[in-house]
């Protein structure tokens, strides 16, 4: 079996928390918090893609022109250290000290990529499907991650939430998977049978780096 020599992270709910995100979405439509929230629990809790969340407020969202025009009055997508989980930065240099190569690739515009970059973390690389042109879970998106890591597929680790958009098609493209049960895709689908097949499963970060550590020894 082949050793793992390059550990690649989603971003939301896995790298970065999500709740500024969607407050900043809610600020911008003009509703409070805890409604967002809300409905986003709710279109995850049937399946949909969280953007419909959105589309429940505004109807007619378009939301790359409504990013754009958050953008343009000053309203963009924001992340500083807050907005990490307490053991992303610990966790990402461990694994760094292990030997291994570590990178960070979601499903994000090209902007927060540059934010990700700003904040300095100890990684080998970071990418987003915004720059890429291609999305998960589609294969292209890890056709990317293959070419851009330098790695065999066999040898790569991606370790994400979200069951369907992370953990099936990692698998798919001959990558090995970790679940990580957070967020809420990784508590609500923790059961599903993509979660169950993960080569991994685990509760944090810091949780992953003392598992591949004892496969190490």
């Amino acid at each position: 079996m082949p050793q793992i020599s390059a550990v690649v992270f989603d971003v939301g709910e896995t790298i970065t928390s999500d709740r500024r995100f969607w407050a900043d979405w809610a600020d911008w439509l003009e509703v409070p918090h805890h409604t967002l929230s809300a409905l986003v629990g709710a279109v995850v809790a049937q399946g949909r893609d969280n953007a419909d969340a959105l589309r429940l407020i505004k109807p007619d969202l378009d939301l790359w022109a409504e990013y754009e025009k958050r953008e343009r009055w000053g309203h963009g997508e924001r992340l500083d250290d807050t907005d990490l989980y307490p053991d992303v930065r610990t966790s990402l240099q461990a694994l760094r000290d292990a030997g291994l190569w570590v990178g960070i690739a979601g499903n994000q515009t090209a902007r927060v990529a540059g934010l990700l970059r700003a904040l300095e973390l100890p990684v080998d690389g970071i990418a987003t499907s915004g720059e890429w042109g291609a999305a998960k879970p589609t294969k292209a998106f890890f056709d990317c991650l293959l070419k851009w890591s330098g790695r065999p597929a066999e040898e790569i680790l991606y370790v994400g939430d979200h069951p369907a958009n992370d953990i099936a098609p990692a698998q798919a493209a001959g990558l090995k998977a970790c679940h990580l049960r957070r967020g809420p895709w990784g508590y609500l689908w923790a059961d599903q049978p993509e979660a169950a097949s993960a080569d991994y499963r685990v509760d944090s970060l810091s949780e992953l780096v003392e598992v591949l550590a004892a496969r190490r020894e």
